[in-house]
This record gives C-alpha cells, structure tokens and sequence, in this order.
C-alpha cells in the first residue's frame, strides 16, 4: 500500500500543509522541518504529484515555444537547446509552429499560450510595439531568441560582424567577383538575420572598391533546394563568380552541388562560404561562420527559469554569444593570383 501525504505528515509531527510547502520548495517552511519532512518522505517512498503540485503552485511548469517553421534545420536546433534545459528543471515545452505570415497574424489574433504556460520563448521573430505589448499582457515572462526588446529576455548573435567575418575572408584570398546568395527580397514575417548579413556583404565590397551588380545576388530561401536554383542563376549570367557567400549553409550545400553538376570544382573555379556550421557542414568540407544554435536555445532557457525562480527580469535585454569563422577546403585565394597565393596561411582546423 503506497504512503499518503497524512502519512508523511504523521511521522514527521507537522501539518499536510506543510508537508506540501516543504515539498514543493515553497516559502514559509524552516530549513529544519523542510529537511525533516524530506527524510520522512524518503524513508516511506512518498513523491508528491506532479499535477497536484502545478494545481496548488497555480503554475503548469510549463514553457510555451513559438516558432517560425518548425521543419528548418536551425529552429530545430534551437529547439533542442531550448528542451534540454527544461527538461532538466522538471518543465514541459508547448510548441507553436506559426508555419508564415498567415499563422503569426492569427497567433498573437488568438493568443492561445495565454493561461497554458509559465513563460513564452519566440524564436526568431522580430517584435513590433504592439506585438510586444500583446506579449506583455500575458503577465508571465518572455524570452526571444535573436532579437531583443527591452523588458524581455533575450539571446542572440552578431549577424554583420558573422556575414563580415565571411566576407573578407573571400576578399583576403583576392576574390572580388563574389556572389550572394540569399534570403531573398520577400523576407517571410520581418526576419532580420538575411538583411544584416546582406548589408554586411554590401559594405565588404565597398570597402575593397567593388561596386554592387544585381547580377551577382539571387534569392535561396534559406533552402537546399533554393540554394541549388540560385546557384543555377548566376552560372546562367553574364559574369560568372569566382566566389559565393551563402547566407545559409543549406543554400551553400545547394550551391556547391549545382556548381559540381555544372563541371566546375570547389575551390578551384568557385570558392564557397556558408553560414551556421551545419552538422553536415564539416562532411561537404565548407568554409562557414560557426553560430552557437543549441547553445542559443539553452541559454535562454535558462535565463527564463531565472526569471521565474527570482521575479525579477534580466539586467541586460539581450545576451549576445560569439560567432567563428571556420576555414574548410571550399574557399581558396583566386586562381591566377600569386600574390594572394603566396600569403595564404595554412587553414585552420575546425
């Protein structure tokens, strides 16, 4: 016959009441009857329920997680950071998959978290004034991964320094014919990660003195697929790049193999640089920028249940974690260049 919390509290000299503060980690309860009512639950195998802990806490240890297109290979990832984490606090994951424009309107239309969870994590998804506020009156707290708004909790990296880092590395090996391939004009639900690592791209040629031609940009949406139509593309253009900076190492996996069907090799004829470092990214040899995804999602996580554990909010409105540019054997100094032959170091191991 299983033991019963009247049991726990019999033995232990003090009221069910208080059996229930102390397992619960509730205030109110000294560090000696806690430490009592603990023993006495262990010695007869008594765990309180989890349901009718959330009940009486009036919290569902739960985190509600809204994200763009739960399919990407990055969202996933974050997810899984974002899982671990709570998994390990005792908390669940509500997942929202907004799926585009269409499911973000009718998302914060609706607001279906509202009463189901303890906290909110978005991801990726840039917050307007009044989204923000729809957020704030949910009364629990926010977390954004990739973007920051004051008040909320937030994890992200430096996608210009990133898209930057790529870029003159590419123009360091003497490229200056160097297409992008990227998210494209359309960018679904405000996503700022493809305007930032263009912008990058525009100011690095700048800064070498090459002047920006539409014919070398073409639009990948952030697929492998998309990547392989855009490389396609700018093979078919006047000016053929001796380089390619992808916004993403899906589209650069579509790239590289568009390039190979077409009978050109990487490096030699078209050196590739991605960005991420996918988990397929060091098998295909590609030079990417490495971007912290679980950790994203870990750490904000973790700032969440901060939050929920002290009442108070994050000094600081957004974390911003390091990116690394990772050197493999797609991208190589321009063929015919001695000069950027010769002062090209070994590269470095990933």
């Amino acid at each position: 016959m299983s033991s019963t919390l009247d049991d726990v509290a019999r033995l232990a000299g003090v009221s069910p009441a208080t059996v229930s503060r102390a397992l619960r980690g509730l205030p109110r309860v000294s560090e000696v009857t806690r430490a009592r009512v603990v023993q006495v639950a262990d010695e007869l195998g008594y765990v309180i329920s989890p349901s009718g802990s959330r009940l009486a806490s009036g919290r569902t240890h739960t985190v509600g997680v809204v994200v763009p297109y739960v399919n990407r290979w990055f969202f996933g990832q974050v997810i899984t950071g974002v899982e671990s984490v709570l998994r390990a606090a005792g908390f669940d994951l509500l997942l929202y998959n907004l799926g585009g424009d269409a499911g973000r309107d009718r998302f914060f239309a609706e607001m279906p978290l509202r009463r189901r969870v303890d906290a909110v994590m978005v991801l990726s998804l840039p917050i307007g004034d009044a989204e923000a506020e729809a957020f704030r009156a949910l009364r629990v707290p926010i977390g954004l991964v990739g973007s920051a708004v004051e008040g909320f909790a937030g994890v992200r990296i430096d996608d210009v320094a990133g898209a930057t880092a790529a870029m003159r590395h590419l123009t360091h090996l003497g490229h200056r014919e160097i297409a992008l391939i990227s998210g494209g004009a359309d960018v679904p639900m405000h996503f700022t990660p493809p305007i930032d690592r263009r912008g990058a791209y525009l100011d690095v040629l700048d800064s070498v003195g090459v002047e920006y031609t539409p014919d070398l940009e073409a639009a990948g949406d952030f697929t492998m697929a998309g990547g392989e139509q855009a490389m396609g593309e700018l093979l078919g253009r006047s000016r053929r790049p001796t380089a390619v900076f992808a916004q993403s190492d899906e589209m650069a996996f579509g790239a590289m193999r568009t390039i190979r069907r077409a009978g050109l090799r990487v490096p030699e004829d078209i050196s590739v640089v991605g960005f991420d470092d996918h988990d397929m990214a060091d098998l295909l040899d590609l030079t990417t920028v490495r971007q912290p995804v679980v950790e994203q999602g870990a750490t904000a996580a973790t700032m969440l249940l901060d939050w929920l554990a002290s009442g108070e909010p994050p000094a600081e409105p957004a974390k911003v974690l390091p990116t690394r540019l990772i050197v493999r054997g797609s991208s190589a100094p321009l063929a015919g260049d001695p000069e950027t032959s010769r002062h090209h170091a070994p590269r470095p191991e990933a």
